[in-house]
């Protein structure tokens, strides 16, 4: 006795050659016309599993007919209808160029509807023993970087009808590796001042850099207006980016906690309030050679390199400059939800994660000063 053929399924048959094929609804074309989803097994039985496991997936879907688009085609669509309109330019820029170089060639021309978990998973295992340059590894950062662009592509084309769900949900991703963070060190921190000291052009640009942690491109988007004497404060709105080929411009800050108002120590207070006597711009940091327009942060860290370099200091990121504030603040008694706030981090978690190396000592110190605290009280008791 035969068995019962799955619902909705339209054809179970066998073929000449022994094997048996099947295919069930998944979708209706523009004119209504049914769009099918074809399987294939050596035997009946494995058919009908096929088809009945199909038919869980698709249960309730009603794919359009874009659904026969390529992954090339459809993040590309992606890209101009829902990427560009809500990104800036250098983040659009990176998007575009995993799209090209990574997915694109190794699953752009496959039907968006038939790639798999595994599919996305085998792609994320050659990027990262080949994806690099000249067939080298790529890090899992990287990694993990094309996948949430991927992700949020294909969650668009579930929300769209387009595929019935992210293939990319159950992907297993290689572990994240922390960036080494390069931290000034007391005696490192003392050599920094004084060869910023010497640096008449660059000199006040490092310490309000080094007092307040600012992220490069906030500190050279900074204005006057930004400036509040008065107060004793500093506002940050923007971020300034350099323009492929040349030029600048001026984008929000990298979260919505990244707009902020710090208040400043009364040593990087004066320092702004005498630059500004002598300031011909509304730039904070102008162009040396052109004052209307701001210092690039392509600048500010070269000259970082060169001081650093100049008197014998680790070679590090401009952003360990951050990194460098953060610790001396942690240590010197400043609580990490005031810190937070500071540096313009989304949330507090964010910031403890950052800086476990310091606030693990920071608790070890709690533990000792409490257990002091509890023995002197059971020695008197």
């Amino acid at each position: 006795m035969a068995k019962r053929r799955p619902a909705g399924d339209g054809l179970v048959r066998q073929r000449d050659d022994g094997r048996w094929e099947g295919r069930i609804v998944i979708g209706h074309k523009d004119n209504g016309d049914s769009i099918f989803r074809y399987m294939s097994a050596k035997t009946q039985k494995e058919l009908l599993d096929k088809l009945h496991r199909s038919i869980e997936e698709y249960d309730g879907v009603d794919l359009t007919e874009q659904s026969r688009m390529t992954l090339g085609e459809w993040l590309d669509i992606w890209l101009t209808e829902c990427a560009e309109p809500s990104l800036r330019p250098s983040t659009l820029k990176g998007y575009r160029a995993y799209v090209e170089r990574k997915l694109k060639p190794h699953l752009g021309q496959k039907q968006i509807s038939k790639i798999t978990t595994a599919d996305v998973q085998k792609l994320y295992c050659k990027l990262q023993k080949e994806g690099g340059e000249s067939g080298s590894e790529l890090s899992p950062a990287s990694i993990q970087r094309i996948h949430g662009v991927l992700h949020q592509a294909l969650d668009v084309a579930v929300n769209r009808s387009i595929i019935a769900k992210n293939p990319a949900n159950d992907v297993t991703l290689p572990k994240r590796t922390a960036t080494p963070k390069t931290i000034l060190n007391d005696e490192q921190l003392e050599r920094f001042m004084a060869a910023i000291k010497a640096d008449d052009l660059w000199h006040d640009f490092f310490y309000l850099e080094i007092t307040t942690g600012l992220r490069r491109g906030e500190l050279c988007g900074l204005m006057w207006s930004d400036f509040d004497e008065q107060k004793g404060t500093l506002s940050i709105h923007r971020t300034l980016h350099a323009k492929t080929g040349g030029g600048y411009y001026v984008g929000d800050t990298k979260t919505g906690t990244g707009r902020r108002v710090i208040k400043l120590p009364p040593s990087t207070l004066q320092l702004l309030a005498e630059r500004k006597k002598h300031s011909i711009s509304q730039w904070i940091f102008p162009n040396p050679i052109r004052p209307e327009d701001p210092v690039m942060p392509s600048s500010g860290y070269h000259r970082m390199k060169k001081i650093m370099k100049d008197a014998g200091l680790p070679n590090m990121r401009f952003h360990d400059l951050r990194h460098t504030f953060a610790t001396h603040a942690l240590t010197s008694g400043v609580d990490v939800k005031t810190l937070s706030g500071i540096l313009g981090h989304t949330k507090t978690a964010f910031t403890l994660d950052t800086y476990t190396h310091v606030t693990g000592d920071m608790h070890r110190k709690a533990s000792e000063i409490v257990g002091d605290f509890m023995e002197d009280f059971i020695v008197r008791g």
